[in-house]
């Protein structure tokens, strides 16, 4: 039976037969690939703004179908990442585009479409390229028959996702730029002053070169013993240990220890004294017969003394992340575990966390479990339609139950909460009873590290602050030589890289609904196997226990579940320098910090950019909530799947667990531009009021000047009026111009009499001679002018208008009305040669 051609939707695939399972032919037939067109598209001309700094395009390829989401686009490899830009909105798809590191394998498939037996021989066969990442994604890219651009980015796949060297990395290309940070020795250098209480000094490049950083406290130094990694290849250049062993003993103890890792001081509390120590396993032998005597006094220097003044010795417990079974099994290489007999105060206690291999075989499937399981998977058909059904997991309970216990059975959460509940209990034993607790695996750089830096994070508030988790990480896993080129799978420097296997789909994605229709697959290579490298996501796993206590303890981190992203991205698509290589020494060699720009530098610029709204920001900080340990009870430590990683690309919508958080960043965002409004309405309501003020003040003082000026304006009329009664008491007559002149008639007889004895004063003819007018008459003109006046107004007479003064200043005229009213005459001048013409009659002052 011929199978229908359904539209092409993803969610839509029918077969004829309603009953009958879906097959190969309907869902790849939906994609009609003979019907894609190529767009005539240049390398050269491709749009520049989707690229990074020195990204450059090697290949691409047009007409390519995502089958994820059935989406046509193109496809471009640069020297940096897969990139997928879609045809319709020439906007990149974050689901096909991927950074080359972060690519786990890739391989070449081939499945022929099931039709009617006449036609079988001539239908054209499915080409497709499967990416699966160590990101939780499985991609599959479709490309178009009879053509050959499968083959040329499988070619430069081959070239540049596993590159030979490890200066072939984008790392390497893009250089430094402005994502440059200090020397990461002297902020290692600070963060043991910090422990040790040395915060006041402040390490420097001049200090590393000299060696002089060697210092201590009562209990504790800085040793620089490793400075050119003779003692420990692996180990950081400077290290915390006991005051009381000297370099030497270090030496010695250093051949009893696996890779010469040995006991050293990772934290110390601040108050009790009690420490958290890290090393590799003994090499006590088959028989756990071998002893060192230096390794257990280094040990046994572990053990201070108590703080509780009675002298009394702390309880040291060894921290085994192994299963004990493991621990006994590695006797036989060597290896081994300690006996309590040999250390004085202590007690051996196993963690039973699996190896890296059994990590890696978990998270792989974890990933299967999650693409088929997701909303949409690699093949491009919706878990809700699997098998044919129509409801959820396949449409019947069964089925349901099954994917659960899929989900059990991976492996990945019992995994978790291990190392969440081993990390737990040793920061327990330390912050409770004050004892001190030395941890170690086989080689004390996989299981170690997430035991100590896990522990360091629950009892330090300092490690859940940007600055702290930077300080943290580059501490307990760069420093102290987690191998990160081994784990994530980069070229180490040595030349070799980690084998991008492109096996067959058969047996790796056999739970693939695909791998289940009866459409054929054809692998194209076959090499070594997954299981033989030493690939594993160790740091991812430690990544996924911090987010599940940030789930527990939303208030006491400063970073956000995004930030623990966007980290995880950057260190698995080697994008900068910082998780370069195995170990410091490496890295050092390599010359990474010089060479290749730095993660955190990178981080902290975004962040500047927008402040406390960035979304690397957890909203619900509180440093006051948790400002001193932290202890999740084994009720609180049932893991369970971080969405906003395991879920963003087989389940898209759902993984948004951080949707309420976003729209609470988008809330605080909004608050905090009402607040800033808030704040700039309040400085301008301040400078109103200041302005007021200063109205108010101006307005009081024009009011006093007012007052001021009415009182003065009172005093000279009343000084005018008292001016008017003295003259007229003189016998004359005051008369006031209409431009403001004062003349002043004198009367020749002031008692009545009609005779005058009045001489009119002068004129002036043209030849300079006087001319008296006799019939004119006297008028005497008094001018008002302004004139320096004594401190009170009223306390001067006018001398040139009184003609009865004496020259000493005595006063003639005591009966006269000013000085009864006790007025003055201010300013006031006369003409007085009108008064040297008068004739003055006793008569008029009579007594």
């Amino acid at each position: 039976m011929a199978t229908l051609r359904p539209p092409r939707s993803v969610s839509s695939r029918d077969s004829s037969d309603g009953s009958e399972r879906l097959d190969g032919a309907g869902s790849w037939d939906a994609l009609e690939w003979t019907k894609i067109e190529p767009v005539t598209r240049s390398v050269s001309h491709v749009n520049s703004e989707f690229l990074l700094e020195a990204e450059r395009v090697i290949e691409e390829g047009h007409g390519v179908v995502l089958v994820n989401r059935d989406e046509a686009g193109t496809l471009f490899v640069t020297n940096f990442r897969l990139l997928f830009l879609s045809d319709g909105t020439r906007n990149i798809v974050p689901l096909g585009t991927i950074p080359l590191e972060t690519i786990e394998k890739f391989n070449k498939m081939v499945v022929k479409n099931q039709s009617a037996a006449r036609q079988i021989d001539r239908s054209p066969s499915r080409r497709l390229l499967q990416i699966i990442g160590k990101d939780m994604r499985i991609i599959v890219f479709g490309f178009r028959p009879r053509t050959k651009q499968r083959r040329v980015i499988f070619d430069a796949l081959l070239r540049c996702a596993k590159p030979a060297r490890i200066w072939d990395l984008y790392a390497f290309t893009c250089g430094p730029s402005k994502f440059s940070k200090p020397n990461s020795k002297v902020r290692l250098l600070n963060e043991y002053f910090r422990l040790l209480g040395k915060g006041s000094h402040c390490a420097s490049v001049s200090m590393v070169e000299e060696g002089s950083f060697t210092l201590s406290n009562d209990l504790w130094r800085i040793s620089n013993t490793n400075s050119n990694y003779t003692v420990c290849s692996s180990y950081p250049f400077a290290l915390i240990v006991p005051k009381s062993i000297s370099d030497e003993e270090v030496i010695q103890a250093s051949t009893f220890r696996a890779r010469c890792r040995i006991p050293v001081v990772s934290w110390c509390h601040p108050g009790t004294g009690a420490v958290l120590g890290r090393s590799a396993q003994p090499l006590v032998g088959l028989m756990m017969n071998m002893r060192s005597n230096a390794d257990e006094k280094l040990v046994a220097s572990l053990c201070t003394q108590l703080v509780d003044g009675k002298g009394s010795r702390r309880k040291l417990y060894i921290a085994d992340a192994r299963p004990r079974k493991h621990a006994l099994a590695n006797g036989a290489m060597g290896g081994g575990s300690e006996s309590s007999s040999n250390y004085l105060y202590s007690e051996i206690v196993f963690f039973g966390i699996d190896n890296i291999h059994a990590m890696r075989e978990s998270f792989a499937r974890l990933r299967d479990y999650l693409d088929t399981h997701g909303a949409a998977s690699s093949d491009g058909m919706s878990s809700f339609l699997r098998h044919g059904g129509s409801t959820w997991g396949g449409g019947n309970l069964s089925s349901m139950s099954a994917s659960v216990s899929t989900l059990g059975d991976s492996g990945w959460l019992i995994h978790v909460q291990s190392v969440l509940a081993g990390s737990a209990w040793i920061a327990a034993r330390i912050a409770l009873e004050s004892a001190s607790v030395l941890v170690h695996c086989s080689d004390g750089w996989d299981r170690t590290s997430q035991l100590v830096s896990l522990a360091n994070l629950m009892l330090d508030p300092y490690y859940r602050t940007f600055a702290g988790f930077q300080a943290l990480v580059e501490k307990d896993w760069l420093a102290f030589g987690h191998p990160f080129s081994d784990r994530i799978g980069m070229p180490s420097v040595s030349g070799t890289s980690f084998d991008l296997t492109r096996q067959s789909s058969t047996g790796n994605l056999s739970s693939s609904p695909v791998r289940q229709s009866s459409g054929s697959f054809t692998p194209q290579t076959s090499n070594t196997s997954h299981a033989q490298n030493n690939y594993s996501p160790i740091f991812l796993q430690w990544v996924d226990c911090v987010s599940q206590l940030l789930r527990v303890y939303p208030f006491a981190f400063e970073f956000s579940s995004t930030f623990l992203v966007d980290f995880l991205d950057c260190v698995l698509s080697c994008r900068f320098g910082n998780f370069l290589c195995n170990s410091e020494k490496e890295r050092e060699k390599c010359g990474i910090y010089e060479a290749c720009g730095c993660l955190w530098a990178y981080f902290a610029d975004l962040r500047s950019l927008e402040g406390s709204s960035h979304a690397h920001y957890n909203l619900f900080y509180d440093p006051l909530k948790h400002n001193g340990p932290i202890f999740p009870p084994a009720a609180a430590l049932a893991p369970t799947l971080w969405p906003q990683f395991h879920l963003r690309w087989a389940c898209p919508s759902e993984s948004q667990a951080g949707e309420l958080e976003a729209e609470s960043r988008s809330m605080a965002i909004k608050f905090s531009e009402l607040q800033k409004a808030k704040e700039a309405a309040e400085m301008k309501a301040k400078e109103y009021s200041v302005a007021m003020e200063t109205l108010k003040a101006e307005l009081r003082n024009e009011k006093r000047l007012s007052s001021s000026a009415v009182n003065l304006a009172q005093r000279a009329s009343k000084e005018s009026a008292a001016i008017k009664r003295a003259i007229l008491s003189l016998g004359c007559r005051v008369n006031y111009t209409s431009n403001g002149d004062c003349t002043v008639d004198v009367e020749s007889n002031p008692t009545g009499s009609q005779e005058k004895s009045i001489q009119s004063p002068p004129r002036k003819e043209s030849d300079g001679t006087m001319e008296r007018d006799d019939n004119s008459d006297l008028s005497v003109s008094v001018t008002v002018v302004s004139d320096d006046v004594s401190s009170s107004p009223l306390g001067q007479v006018c001398e040139t208008l009184c003609p009865l003064r004496t020259r000493d200043g005595s006063c003639q005229w005591p009966s006269a009305g000013c000085a009864q009213l006790g007025c003055q005459f201010v300013g006031l001048k006369a003409n007085f040669d009108a008064f040297d013409h008068l004739s003055i009659y006793d008569s008029y002052f009579e007594s």
